[in-house]
């Protein structure tokens, strides 16, 4: 088996905060004797991605996902642990580093303002060193998957953010890096566009094997795009391992919404089908929530089709956004100190899946 593409090992990152008391009596006594905490923004984080793998790396606003992309790409030196990327310790050897790795942020430009397009692109190709028939091949391939060549002779800032957003990660990949992070590819674009910026991405894995790590709040981005998923909160690896996996986990209901005949009297708010009831949505139509681990999907389904004259029958899961927020919840919950011992509730199983893939 060839090594990890990223290797991390216990990867803690803490700051000191400066408090400050309020009023201008706080702002006076700052001035003489200021008091400062210690924040732990990553707390021993572990994991491997496999060469190639697309991996999402998703968590709540604070949780730390930033802190270790910026590690992971030698911005920040971490407080303790182990990274290594591609070979390279990310914060020592940052030179050579950089011309294998390719990094887009969503909210912030790699190109020059007030340029051309085309001339952010010449400028990159002299940086990385990019040949000139390699730079031709590849810009036609990202005009054929991102339709950028109509862009070319704008300057940066007359862009829409979509236009912007294709430009950049068309810049990330110039040089065809193995290792790329995405911080919020998607932020701000419309539907359109987020199509395009994920159809781009499936095919640059398709074509180059090239390894992504992409931190997003929009999971639509990581059910097209991740098999894998890791889960940070307040620094700490919560899941990692599919997204399947963290659905059943978590959640694992199948949801039986059926549609019956309207009867002359109204409907009940309930209905009994065997041991389950559904709970009426509107008139003539009804949900039933199974937990997989009691019963099947289609056991269910048989006993409602056999016992009601139904109309109209589909199933569904939950959205991972329902299964990621009650993590997030339950997390919060066990974090409370006056929350119940880990081993009650569904809080439990977080616990017992920090540092899956460890070792």
């Amino acid at each position: 088996m060839s090594d990890p593409a990223v290797r991390v090992r216990d990867l803690v990152k803490t700051f000191e905060v400066t408090q400050k008391a309020p009023g201008l009596a706080g702002a006076l006594k700052g001035l003489f004797r200021s008091e400062t905490s210690t924040l732990r923004a990553v707390d021993r984080v572990s994991f491997d991605l496999a060469r190639g793998e697309m991996v999402g790396y998703i968590g709540p606003n604070g949780a730390g996902k930033s802190t270790t992309i910026k590690m992971l790409t030698g911005i920040l030196t971490p407080t303790s642990g182990e990274v290594t990327c591609l070979g390279f310790v990310p914060w020592r050897d940052r030179r050579a580093y950089a011309r294998s790795i390719g990094v887009v942020f969503g909210q912030r430009t790699q190109l020059w303002w007030d340029i051309a397009v085309v001339e952010s692109f010449q400028l990159l190709r002299e940086i990385y060193g990019v040949s000139g028939a390699d730079y031709e091949r590849r810009m036609k391939v990202f005009d054929e998957l991102l339709e950028i060549g109509r862009l070319l002779s704008q300057p940066v800032r007359k862009l829409s953010l979509g236009e912007r957003m294709r430009c950049d990660l068309a810049a990330s990949l110039l040089h065809e890096p193995p290792l790329l992070f995405l911080d919020e590819p998607t932020i701000g674009l419309d539907v359109v566009a987020k199509a395009n910026v994920r159809a781009f991405l499936k095919e640059a894995n398709r074509r180059l094997s090239t390894t992504v790590v992409l931190t997003t709040h929009d999971l639509d981005d990581i059910e097209e795009l991740c098999e894998r998923v890791v889960l940070i909160d307040h620094g700490q690896v919560l899941w990692d391992g599919s997204l399947r996996g963290l659905r059943d986990k978590h959640l694992p209901e199948a949801r039986i919404r059926f549609d019956l005949p309207a009867p002359a009297d109204g409907d009940p708010a309930e209905l009994a089908v065997g041991p389950w009831r559904a709970a009426r949505l509107s008139p003539g139509r009804y949900l039933l929530a199974v937990d997989k681990r009691e019963a099947s999907a289609p056991d269910v389904i048989r006993e409602v089709v056999r016992s009601l004259p139904v109309l109209d029958l589909a199933v569904s899961e939950p959205d991972i956004e329902e299964v990621v927020a009650r993590i997030y919840r339950e997390n919060a919950a066990l974090r409370r100190p006056d929350a119940p011992p880990a081993s009650e509730g569904a809080a439990a199983g977080i616990v017992a899946h920090r540092g899956v893939r460890r070792g």
